[in-house]
């Protein structure tokens, strides 16, 4: 009788849980939730919730399009982008027929449309090319705040800034060439949409594939569990075809909680402009705050914006995933080169997505999941702007292209 050994997974050791960070952000999670619901309303609490169960997705599965998309330029490795398009095809599924509804149960649904011009070429240009110097995406950025990132501290408070000089430029922005906003769900009709958005994500999923096998003779699978049983759940990490998954029944809960899809960046233009208000800056001058919607926001609490309040759930909701992982671990030492990159790229983000009218989330995955075409358009310049970001990191004494 021949014997066979089987090879067991070679898991993880057990996460050692940091208490007093798990303690301070679950604390933070039940306090924002009681005074959410206290002083807005219970559907806004519930979507700080949603916010903070992203958070987690995000940390657990390391979901960044600025890791993603770099190892497809630099190692030639999708597995990345192949779990973005699954979980943008997956939303897309639901929210354009939702959107093309108009409304469900008396909630009207709205989508992440934008017109398509110069502003949008331009912004996720800035952005795409941003984002590689700031090291974080606007989701990556928040996530690896809440997770102890000194850094990203340094990107976020750039991000906001940059934000903010966006809201008083946009106005001459929107003022050059543009076409009107398409909606392919109205123009194709929802099913048509649906057919031709899945088609030009697995398009880009082959296509990533492809490339990944002609440079390495296969294509990256996903590792298996690296905890055993369920423990995983709670300490990560996650695979990443699961956080997309669950990222995009999220954003689906958020479209049917807020009446439009997730978003990021405005949030932090608000934030910015209500720290100018505070040090004497007249932001409520400008034109940009004086159209209804951000006139509104600026004129009330930060827990009335839905955008800020799902932030704050998602920096929380990570920091709570890193202690519980064992991983909450602040590093303050950072080079000057890295930290000049990250104001830099802050900037260029946070100035790039109000151009552009989102960020990764708010004008990618919401923008292509609504059906609208400038959510391809913001993709192909943001991916053109990551490029040329790649090839700018060296500069910072950050690693770029390799040299052969």
């Amino acid at each position: 009788m021949t014997d066979i050994s089987i090879e067991r997974p070679r898991y993880l050791p057990p996460a050692v849980v940091d208490r007093a960070p798990a303690l301070v952000a679950g604390g933070m999670l039940l306090v924002g939730f009681l005074a959410i619901i206290q002083l807005v309303s219970l559907r806004q609490a519930a979507l700080f919730l949603v916010g903070s169960l992203l958070g987690a997705a995000l940390y657990h599965g390391s979901f960044g399009f600025t890791g993603g998309w770099r190892r497809m330029a630099v190692e030639r490795r999708g597995r990345g982008i192949r779990a973005q398009m699954l979980m943008i095809g997956v939303a897309a599924v639901a929210m354009i027929p939702l959107i093309a509804a108009g409304s469900l149960g008396g909630q009207p649904l709205v989508g992440a449309f934008a017109p398509v011009g110069v502003s949008v070429l331009v912004g996720a240009a800035m952005f795409g090319f941003g984002m590689q110097l700031g090291g974080g995406c606007g989701s990556g950025t928040l996530f690896t705040v809440g997770g102890g990132s000194a850094r990203m501290l340094v990107t976020l408070a750039f991000f906001i800034l940059g934000a903010l000089i966006g809201t008083a430029h946009l106005p001459w922005w929107l003022a050059l060439p543009s076409y009107d906003t398409i909606d392919l769900g109205r123009q194709l009709g929802a099913g048509t949409a649906i057919l031709a958005t899945l088609a030009g994500l697995g398009l880009i999923a082959l296509i990533s594939a492809l490339v990944e096998r002609r440079a390495h003779g296969d294509v990256e699978r996903e590792p298996v569990p690296a905890r055993p049983g369920w423990s995983w759940l709670l300490h990560g990490p996650w695979p990443l075809v699961g956080a997309g998954l669950l990222m995009a029944l999220l954003n689906i809960a958020t479209l049917l909680l807020a009446g439009h899809p997730w978003s990021i960046t405005f949030g932090f233009g608000l934030w910015g402009a209500k720290i100018a208000q505070a040090v004497g800056v007249p932001v409520e001058t400008w034109e940009f705050w004086n159209w209804p919607g951000p006139q509104t926001a600026l004129q009330s609490s930060v827990l009335a914006d839905v955008t800020s309040v799902m932030d704050f759930g998602i920096m929380l909701g990570a920091a709570l995933a890193a202690s519980l992982a064992g991983k909450f671990a602040p590093k303050a030492k950072l080079p000057l080169g890295s930290l000049l990159a990250a104001a830099i790229g802050g900037v260029l983000m946070g100035y790039g997505a109000r151009l552009s009218f989102g960020c990764n989330i708010g004008a990618l995955f919401s923008g292509i999941a609504s059906g609208s075409l400038h959510g391809w358009v913001w993709f192909a310049a943001a991916f053109v702007g990551t490029i040329l970001g790649i090839y700018a990191r060296p500069l910072f004494g950050l690693d770029g292209f390799a040299k052969k």
